[in-house]
């Protein structure tokens, strides 16, 4: 349920200009950081054979695609007329992140080649592991408290990229010692899962319960709090301010 609309709950005026050029400046600096993972990821992957790496690298440009969405919703004074849009292609780059992610999961599986220990690609996955999680928080806190369902959804794009980091580490390492090459594709068809369930919930415009939380009564706060059955969006009662 969506209250983007109901009186009484959109924050003050200045409240919304301050939220909107957060959005729009966190939107900038993903788009930024993802440019240059793309680019490092994929040189990487093709000096080491490694389709997890080139992988990682084409998850960046869609998550450029996806914040570059939500910096064309923003960049009008009513973001909220572009809504629909804006959500429409988040959720597409995610059916195309999972189809990807699952076609070069499989492929790796059948044993389509053998990647090489890369310390580049190492260093990249760490830093996105650490960089990636800030990032999403605070353009979700935005998000949610301007009641923007495309900035929350971007929001989880970023999170998910950050789970993407997290197994192309794990499955880098292991490859670098023991030879696992198995590891990385296995996990990395559980995050293709997570790209479908999220992508859905984009085109549904459902994302994580986008509701404004800045000025609320305590009985629809109660409402929402019923009807939010995302595990990721526990309701907030106290002014953020």
């Amino acid at each position: 349920m969506s209250t983007a609309n109901l009186p009484g709950l959109r924050p003050a005026p200045d409240r919304r200009a301050l939220l909107q050029r957060r959005i729009r400046l966190l939107v900038a600096a993903t788009i930024t950081y993802n440019v240059i993972e793309a680019a490092v990821a994929i040189t990487a992957g093709a000096v080491a054979s490694s389709a997890a790496l080139i992988g990682f690298g084409l998850d960046s440009v869609v998550e450029v695609a996806s914040a570059a969405a939500v910096a064309w919703q923003f960049s009008a004074t009513d973001h909220e007329r572009r809504e629909r849009a804006a959500l429409r292609v988040i959720a597409i780059s995610f059916f195309a992140l999972a189809a990807y992610v699952t076609f070069d999961a499989v492929r790796a599986l059948l044993g389509a080649g053998q990647a090489e220990h890369s310390t580049p690609g190492l260093i990249l996955a760490a830093l996105s592991l650490m960089i990636m999680p800030f990032l999403s928080a605070a353009q979700r806190r935005a998000g949610r408290e301007l009641g923007s369902t495309s900035a929350v959804a971007d929001s989880q794009q970023t999170l998910l990229c950050t789970y993407l980091s997290g197994a192309l580490l794990v499955g880098l390492a292991l490859n670098s010692l023991f030879g696992w090459s198995w590891a990385d594709p296995i996990t990395a068809l559980v995050i293709a899962a997570v790209a479908v369930k999220e992508g859905r919930e984009a085109w549904r415009g459902d994302a994580c319960c986008a509701a404004p939380t800045g000025l609320t009564t305590s009985s629809t706060n109660a409402a929402e709090a019923d009807a939010c059955a995302d595990d990721c969006c526990s309701p907030t009662l106290e002014d953020p301010r």
